[in-house]
């Protein structure tokens, strides 16, 4: 599966990790040490949140490229 989902990182000081969140696939986010931990950790949840919709019969978003916030 191609991952083609925007990813919004940032270091958090209360878990005192680096955050990726994936906006366009509810509850997907994912931590690590370091910047490149958390990219390599949420890749691997992102797959594992498009086989869980799968075998649910869950409907999987098509990616939408960079979203704009207000």
């Amino acid at each position: 599966m191609m991952l083609r989902y925007e990813i919004i990182m940032y270091w958090s000081q209360e878990d005192e990790a680096f955050i990726a969140e994936v906006p366009e696939l509810p509850g997907c986010a994912a931590d690590g040490a370091t910047y490149q931990e958390a990219l390599t950790n949420v890749e691997v949840i992102m797959q594992e949140w498009m086989e869980t919709a799968q075998a649910l019969g869950s409907p999987i978003p098509e990616p939408k490229g960079r979203l704009l916030f207000a």
